[in-house]
C-alpha cells in the first residue's frame, strides 16, 4: 500500500457522480426536477443514443444569470434549501449534487437567461473542467445539453445497456416526474421519436393519457385521509394487472419515489384479490406535512423514510381496500371481455346439451332479462339458441342481470341491466362468496363446524401431518377440527359448515401446502385470508356442475351483496361484461 494521500477535486467528483449518475434516466431526472424547481410549466426532452450520446432538457422556468451558473456547476451549491435543518424540504433537488455529477461524467453545456435579461449565458464542463461563462442567445428558460455520458469514466460506461435499454429508463423516469406535476406540459422525443407530447392538464386526464388503454378506461378515484396525512390519485380495479410494478406511479408531497413502504401498502391491499406474480395499475399522490418525512435517504431521493411509517402503511391499505371491498356488478367495474379475449365463441358450431356445449335452461316460468322475455325452453339440439329471447319485457334491475344459459356447465351467462353481456365463472364466483362468509364468522369470533357423521381418516406425509397437528388450535378456530391417528395420520371430526361436504384429503394437503410456506413461529392469524382462500377453494361449485335458474340467479344476487366479489380468492375475474358498444365491434358495425 502507498501512503495515505487527498484525492484531487477532478477524481473525488468523478466518484461522487457515480452515486448520482449511475445512468442516462438519472441524468434526464435530475435535469427535469430542476426544470421543475426552476417553475417552468413546459419541459422538453430530447434523447440521442438512449441518452448516452445526447441528452437534451429545455424549460421555460426563471432562468439563471452568469453568475448562478457559475456557482450551479459547484458541488453542494444550491438555491433550493432555506436552512440547513433538512427538516422542511419543499423542493425536488436540494443537495447541490447533480450538475456537477453530470459535469464530472460527461460533456455538459447549459444556456439559460433570466425573464428580465435582454441575453443569455453559457457555461461549459468537461470531464470535471469548468469554462468561465459566457454571453450567447437563447430564449428565456435554461436548456441543458449533456453529450458522450460517462467518457471521462469508461468503466461506468461499458456498464450501460444498450441504447434502447437506456432509453426505456429514461422516458420511465420522465412518465413519473409528468404523472407528479400535470400542472406542467411535457414533452419526450427519443431519436426523432415523440414518445409524449402532454399539454398541462388536470391529473385525471394526465393520468389516463400516461396510462392508457385498459388503465384508462377502468381508473377508480381514491380520496383517503389518516390525521394530517391524504391519499389521492386513482387505482384500477384487479382485473387490470401487469407482470411487473412498472405501472405503478407513486408521488409523495409532489416528488416521485420508488418506495418499499408504499410498494408493500400496495401489494398487500391486493394481495387477496389479485393473482400471485401480478401487479396492480395504481397512480397514488400522498401529502403529509414536510417535518414527518425524510427525503435525504439515498442520493437518487427516491426511497424515503416515513416518521410513521405504520400509519403510512394503514393509509394505503386501508384507502385501497376499501374501495377494492365493492361487491360485484356495483362499486369495481367489471374487466371488459374484449381485454381478455380478442375474439370468443359462445358456443360450438353444433351445440349440445352433454358436457362441453351449452345447458339449456328448462325454465319453470317467464323470465324478465333484457328487454325480452325467455320463455320455457326446448333443448339447444332442437331449438336455436336465438329463440331463447322472443317478446319484449322490462329490463332486469339487477347490475349483473338476469341468467340466460349456462355454457360449458362452467360458465352463467346473463344480461345486465345496462344491456351488457355477462359471462360469471360459477366457481371463481362462489369461491369468493364462501371465502367472505368465513372470513366474516372468523372475524365474528369463530368458524361455524359441521361435525361429520362418521370421523374420517387422511394419510398425509409424516411432516405435513405434523405441521397441521400444531396447529390444531388454530385450525379449530376456522371450523376444521383433526387430531393425531397414528403416525402420518389425520382424524377429521369436523368441517366449516360453509364449506359443505368436501373430500377432507385434498383440503388438507392443500393447507399444508400453505403452512408450509409459514414460518413456524407465525401465527395463522397473519395468513387469515390465504388461509381461507384454501379453504374456500374446496367449498364451491365446481367447473362442470349443472345449476338450475334458481341457483344461477342466486349466485348473481350473492355476487352483486358480496365485498370482493369481482375477483376469486386467488385475484382472478369472476366476471366479464361485454357492453353493446364492444359486441358491435367484435362484428365490425363500429
Amino acid at each position: 500500500m502507498t501512503a495515505i494521500r487527498i484525492l484531487s477535486e477532478t477524481t473525488v467528483n468523478r466518484i461522487a457522480a457515480g452515486e448520482v449518475i449511475e445512468r442516462p434516466a438519472a441524468a434526464v431526472k435530475e435535469l427535469v426536477e430542476n426544470a421543475l424547481d426552476a417553475g417552468a410549466t413546459r419541459i422538453s426532452v430530447a434523447l440521442t443514443g438512449g441518452g448516452i450520446d445526447r441528452i437534451e432538457v429545455t424549460d421555460d422556468g426563471i432562468g439563471m444569470t452568469a453568475s448562478d451558473l457559475a456557482l450551479a456547476v459547484l458541488r453542494h451549491a444550491t438555491s433550493k434549501l432555506t436552512d440547513d435543518t433538512l427538516v422542511r424540504i419543499s423542493t425536488l433537488g436540494f443537495r447541490g449534487e447533480a450538475l456537477p455529477s453530470i459535469g464530472a461524467a460527461a460533456r455538459l453545456s447549459m444556456t439559460s437567461r433570466p425573464r428580465d435579461q435582454d441575453h443569455a449565458s453559457t457555461i461549459t464542463v468537461e470531464g470535471g473542467r469548468v469554462a468561465e461563462p459566457a454571453p450567447s442567445a437563447g430564449a428565456p428558460g435554461t436548456r441543458v445539453v449533456v453529450a458522450d455520458l460517462f467518457y471521462a469514466t469508461p468503466a461506468r460506461r461499458k456498464f450501460l445497456k444498450i441504447p434502447r435499454t437506456e432509453g426505456d429508463h429514461a422516458e420511465a423516469a420522465v412518465r413519473r416526474l409528468a404523472f407528479a406535476a400535470p400542472q406542467v406540459a411535457f414533452r419526450l422525443e427519443s431519436d426523432g421519436r415523440v414518445a409524449f407530447d402532454l399539454p398541462a392538464q388536470d391529473r385525471a386526464a394526465r393520468v389516463a393519457a400516461l396510462l392508457g388503454g385498459d388503465a384508462a378506461a377502468a381508473m377508480i378515484p381514491l380520496d383517503a385521509e389518516r390525521g394530517d396525512m391524504r391519499l389521492t390519485g386513482f387505482i384500477c380495479s384487479p382485473a387490470i394487472n401487469r407482470a411487473t410494478a412498472n405501472a405503478q406511479s407513486l408521488v409523495v408531497n409532489g416528488r416521485p419515489v420508488i418506495d418499499p413502504t408504499l410498494k408493500s401498502a400496495i401489494r398487500v391491499a391486493y394481495r387477496n384479490v389479485l393473482e400471485h406474480g401480478r401487479h396492480p395499475v395504481v397512480a397514488l399522490y400522498l401529502d403529509l406535512p414536510p417535518e414527518e418525512l425524510d427525503v435525504n435517504v439515498h442520493p437518487a431521493k427516491t426511497e424515503l423514510r416515513f416518521r410513521d411509517s405504520a400509519g403510512v402503511r394503514g393509509l394505503v391499505i386501508g384507502g385501497i381496500g376499501r374501495l377494492l371491498a365493492g361487491a360485484a356488478g356495483t362499486d369495481m367495474p367489471a374487466p371488459a371481455l374484449m381485454e381478455h379475449r380478442p375474439s370468443m365463441h359462445l358456443w360450438q358450431s353444433r351445440p349440445s346439451t352433454h358436457r362441453g356445449g351449452i345447458q339449456a335452461l328448462p325454465l319453470p316460468e317467464p323470465l324478465n332479462i333484457n328487454g325480452s322475455l325467455a320463455e320455457a325452453q326446448l333443448p339447444l339440439h332442437a331449438e336455436p339458441f336465438a329463440r331463447m329471447l322472443s317478446r319484449p319485457a322490462e329490463r332486469s334491475p339487477h347490475p349483473l342481470g338476469a341468467p340466460v344459459a349456462q355454457v360449458l356447465d362452467t360458465y352463467v351467462i346473463a344480461v345486465a341491466a345496462d344491456d351488457s353481456l355477462v359471462l360469471v365463472d360459477q366457481h371463481a364466483a362462489h369461491e369468493r362468496l364462501t371465502h367472505e362468509a368465513i372470513r366474516t364468522q372468523m372475524l365474528d369470533g369463530g368458524v361455524r363446524t359441521q361435525p361429520l357423521l362418521l370421523p374420517a381418516v387422511v394419510d398425509l406425509p409424516v411432516a405435513d401431518a405434523s405441521r397441521l397437528l400444531a396447529r390444531t388450535d388454530e385450525l379449530g378456530r376456522l371450523g376444521l377440527e383433526i387430531e393425531a391417528f397414528g403416525p402420518g395420520a389425520i382424524l377429521v371430526r369436523a368441517l366449516p359448515a360453509a364449506l359443505g361436504a368436501p373430500e377432507p384429503g385434498p383440503l388438507l394437503r392443500d393447507l399444508a401446502d400453505e403452512l408450509e410456506e409459514m414460518e413456524e413461529t407465525t401465527a395463522l392469524s397473519s395468513r387469515l385470508d390465504a388461509v381461507i382462500a384454501r379453504l374456500a377453494c374446496h367449498g364451491s361449485i365446481r367447473a362442470g356442475r349443472r345449476l338450475n335458474v334458481a341457483e344461477m340467479d342466486s349466485l348473481l344476487r350473492q355476487m352483486e351483496a358480496t365485498p370482493r366479489a369481482a375477483t376469486c380468492s386467488h385475484g382472478r375475474p369472476t366476471f366479464l361484461k361485454l357492453s353493446k358498444a364492444e359486441i358491435e365491434k367484435l362484428f365490425g358495425r363500429r
